[in-house]
């Protein structure tokens, strides 16, 4: 008990205090480079006035791209968890695949090397032109770029597993299915965790350039709009929203990923 009141002061330091500590400090830099660098960048008192009836009123809908922010919030992340959905749904089995089989990564690993690092803004335009519609070539887009995390974890994880475990299911007499779920999944589980976080992480970057370059309503479409309307104050409000929500994107993965671990202990 008296452990715990020793460590509790420490904890409160280090967990509340000292992040208070940063985010004054960043909004103290934002508003003197506000009134001494550049009169263009709103102060974060007038963002905050500008921006308060999208917030207190995070659902409104006053207009196509007039809404509560957390409303352009939620259209992006049903965006993103239809492209992420299928970035797992394709880079998984790819990724066994890949390592797996040496057949496979010779034949599909310079292709994976070559496509791995194309931009959003370089597939946005190829998904246009397969599905004529802007919300699945967005789709297409953030699934096209986030799959390689997954992709190449997985094959990772799965070249990883020790050979006493595959030797181990041969001895024991396994099928394939039952190698696949009772050794390899679980063994390479950890691996292909990593890449489905860093695949996440990616798909939320790459909503924003797809609203920006469709013009659809997201987080994304109401920053571009606001920046050819000279609201620089709503551009602010933006960049604040998608760094929250991709830090709670994160958080939410890592907890899973901690419970996935005890659950495996």
């Amino acid at each position: 008990m008296s452990e715990a009141k020793a460590i509790s002061p420490r904890i409160r330091v280090d967990h509340m205090i000292l992040p208070l500590f940063g985010v004054a400090c960043v909004i103290g830099l934002w508003a003197a480079a506000s009134s001494l660098w550049t009169q263009t960048l709103p102060s974060p008192l007038k963002t905050w006035e500008v921006s308060r009836p999208y917030i207190f009123e995070p659902f409104e809908k006053r207009g196509e791209l007039d809404q509560g922010i957390l409303r352009f919030t939620w259209y992006s992340l049903q965006r993103v968890a239809k492209g992420y959905t299928l970035a797992i749904l394709l880079g998984t089995p790819i990724g066994f695949f890949l390592g797996a089989s040496r057949l496979f990564r010779s034949s599909f690993d310079p292709i994976i090397q070559i496509l791995r690092p194309v931009s959003p803004l370089a597939w946005l335009p190829l998904g246009l032109v397969l599905f004529q519609k802007p919300d699945p070539a967005g789709v297409f887009t953030i699934a096209m770029c986030s799959m390689w995390p997954t992709v190449l974890n997985t094959a990772l994880g799965v070249r990883s597993i020790p050979q006493d475990y595959m030797n181990v299911a041969r001895v024991l007499r396994l099928s394939r299915m039952k190698t696949l779920f009772k050794v390899q999944l679980p063994a390479a589980l950890p691996y292909m965790f990593t890449g489905f976080r860093l695949s996440l992480g990616i798909a939320w970057l790459v909503i924003v350039a797809v609203e920006m370059l469709t013009g659809s309503p997201g987080v994304g479409g109401f920053l571009w709009q606001e920046y050819n309307s000279l609201i620089y104050e709503h551009i602010i409000l933006c960049i604040i929203t998608i760094g929250v929500v991709g830090f709670l994107l994160d958080a939410l993965m890592s907890l899973v990923e901690r419970r996935l671990k005890l659950a495996g202990a």
